[in-house]
């Protein structure tokens, strides 16, 4: 990497500790879950926010695209929610002058940098895929046409985990799609404190752009450039097989799960591990990162037996064994 380069990218690293300190001011607490969006951003993948009603998941996701000056849209999903309301549909229009007609695509909310899926398991399966090939290829095909997404794209998707009646749970393969699993926690004593003082009064936060879409590409293709040993590589691949019930699992992987994460787990691990050595302003990858990663990376992609869920016995725990295992 040559000197100019270097110098352009560690100015754009240092703006990283400037735009938590921004969001900050919106949003009280929460620390590891923005790490870990932010995260998902620089490695260029998608995330699924889970908590309960309350935890300030919109805000987060719309303060987000505030600082970082992308494009933000908003699709709250229903039962009666249709592909088309997401991806956009085909308008027939007339010209004036010819009095020709023609289809002409009208592009749908899906078209921005950020897009917040909100209760994505309020809708069908069926409205649910649409937005598969967007998270996979960052183009959507219409009327036999391709149509590009713009760039940085990052889809985060929402749900609630205590309200279940009239839900549609992803599909194991969409689920793999989203590179985080972002569990949200109730905040501290003293975090809600300053929620109720900082949200009740009439002072609203003035948000200044931290980071341009830009610096947010330059990041990413700084991310996919970190050095990470081949010790680690090892560790991540020794990791994720050890999920899996068959083969020499340990008899807790084997007791409690039905199957473990595929190698699309361990390609996450390694690119989000890269994107939190940048998040920390590091050019290398420590096995902290890993660790700390392995959760929100695998928990998605474990499926528990029919035992397991009757004993309250979750993914996390699995992860939690074989880290001390491996």
């Amino acid at each position: 990497m040559e000197t100019q380069e270097l110098t352009h990218y560690k100015s754009v690293v240092a703006k990283l500790p400037l735009l938590k300190k921004e969001i900050g001011k919106v949003i009280v607490g929460q620390q590891v879950a923005i790490d870990e969006i932010i995260i998902a951003l620089l490695a260029g993948g998608h995330c699924l926010l889970e908590g309960v009603p309350g935890l300030a998941k919109t805000l987060m996701v719309k303060t987000l695209s505030e600082v970082l000056d992308m494009s933000f849209k908003r699709v709250q999903f229903t039962p009666d929610l249709m592909p088309g309301d997401i991806v956009g549909t085909e308008i027939l229009e007339e010209d004036h002058e010819t009095g020709k007609k023609f289809f002409k695509f009208n592009r749908g909310p899906l078209f921005a940098n950020v897009v917040l899926a909100d209760e994505i398991n309020r809708t069908p399966p069926k409205t649910q895929a649409a937005l598969l090939e967007a998270m996979q290829e960052g183009k959507v095909t219409y009327g036999g046409n391709e149509y590009e997404l713009p760039r940085p794209f990052l889809i985060i998707a929402t749900q609630n985990p205590i309200e279940q009646a009239g839900t549609y749970p992803l599909p194991e393969a969409q689920l793999d799609r989203f590179l985080l699993f972002i569990k949200l926690e109730y905040p501290s004593e003293r975090e809600e404190l300053d929620v109720l003082k900082s949200t009740t009064g009439t002072a609203r936060p003035q948000l200044e752009t931290i980071l341009s879409d830009r610096e947010i590409i330059d990041l990413q293709l700084l991310t996919r450039q970190v050095h990470i040993s081949e010790e680690l590589i090892g560790f991540i691949n020794r990791l994720v097989r050890a999920t899996r019930p068959g083969g020499n699992s340990s008899a807790f992987v084997k007791q409690w799960c039905d199957w473990g994460a595929g190698p699309r787990a361990g390609q996450a691990l390694v690119l989000c591990s890269k994107a939190r050595a940048v998040l920390n302003e590091r050019f290398s990858v420590i096995p902290d990162d890993i660790q700390t990663l392995a959760y929100p990376i695998l928990r998605h992609r474990i499926a528990m037996n029919f035992r397991a869920e009757s004993e309250n016995i979750t993914s996390d725990q699995v992860i939690a064994e074989v880290l001390k295992m491996i």
